[in-house]
């Protein structure tokens, strides 16, 4: 993790949203926000009800929030900017359904979408046209996706990749 110099600051949407759940922001989760701004890969440990999930996608939903500002809406390019892989669906999917609770909550004009073995191929190939912010996946899914002749082009905006459940990876995907 990157030296703090002083308290990192979330954006003033992020904190008035944190201050009215009654909630602050956690070490953890800050440390994220500043590994990313200081462009460092990081690996994120905390208990379960620790605001994991949220402080590894609060960084790219801080950056989204920033960008979205200047390009609101339908002149804002579809482009995929943080991936995220899980080695069950069905943990994808939650992933995707918690997030969407801060996104709306903050007004966020983020789209997230997952993509799975069971995602109706209309809606993969929308994605493929028109990449959503988020996509939520599975390493199936992902190998699919990679395999595309336009796969760089595809994952050519990509900022962030959050893997969830590493240790799930090391014996099969």
């Amino acid at each position: 993790m990157p030296d703090m110099q002083g308290p990192v600051l979330l954006p003033a949407r992020f904190a008035d949203w944190f201050a009215s759940r009654g909630w602050a922001a956690r070490a953890h989760q800050l440390e994220m926000i500043a590994a990313a701004q200081a462009g460092e890969d990081a690996l994120l440990i905390a208990p379960t009800g620790g605001g994991k999930t949220l402080g590894g996608f609060l960084p790219s939903l801080i950056e989204l929030a920033e960008t979205v500002s200047q390009r609101p809406g339908k002149q804002r390019p579809h482009r995929l900017h943080t991936l995220y892989i899980s080695p069950l669906k069905a943990l994808s999917v939650d992933v995707a359904r918690n997030l969407m609770t801060p996104v709306s909550e903050m007004g966020l004009d983020i789209r997230i979408e997952t993509r799975t073995g069971d995602t109706p191929s209309s809606r993969r190939q929308r994605q493929k046209a028109k990449p959503p912010d988020f996509l939520m996946t599975t390493p199936e899914s992902l190998a699919l996706l990679l395999s595309y002749d336009d796969a760089g082009n595809f994952f050519s905006d990509l900022r962030s990749i959050i893997i969830d459940e590493l240790h799930a990876f090391f014996d099969n995907k």
